[in-house]
Formats: structure tokens, C-alpha cells, sequence
């Protein structure tokens, strides 16, 4: 599955609203990841985040947890 526009460089990817990180290279959590992103407008409400470096050690020390 292709990663999401304006995330293309990020594995991880996180929700703001919730604290969760998703990993966009497994499928199951990228689409699940889809499907907020579509119901909730995530994008224009900008409540996603990416890290630096990213990775889901660098996730958990802002703060956020795993699906």
C-alpha cells in the first residue's frame, strides 16, 4: 500500500485526537489509518503528526502508543 500524501517519507504516522501511532507499512493499520483519515477529515483538521527520526521508539517518547 502506497503511503499517504504529505507522509510519503514516514513510516509512522500519528493521530493527534487519540495519541496512537500507526505503522503505514503494515496493511491492516494503514487501512484502518485510511478509514479515519476519510471519516474524521483528519488532513484539514490537521491532527496527524510524523517524527524525526521515525521510528516508534521516537513515537513513544512524545508520548503516543501503538495500535
Amino acid at each position: 500500500m502506497a503511503r499517504f500524501p504529505r507522509f510519503e517519507e514516514h513510516r509512522y504516522v500519528a493521530t493527534r485526537d487519540d495519541m496512537r501511532v500507526y505503522d503505514t507499512d503494515d496493511d491492516a493499520q494503514s487501512e484502518q489509518l485510511s478509514e479515519r483519515i476519510a471519516a474524521e477529515d483528519l488532513f484539514d483538521r490537521k491532527q496527524l503528526q510524523s517524527f524525526g527520526p521515525d521510528s516508534l521508539p521516537e513515537a513513544r517518547n512524545r508520548g503516543f502508543r501503538a495500535v
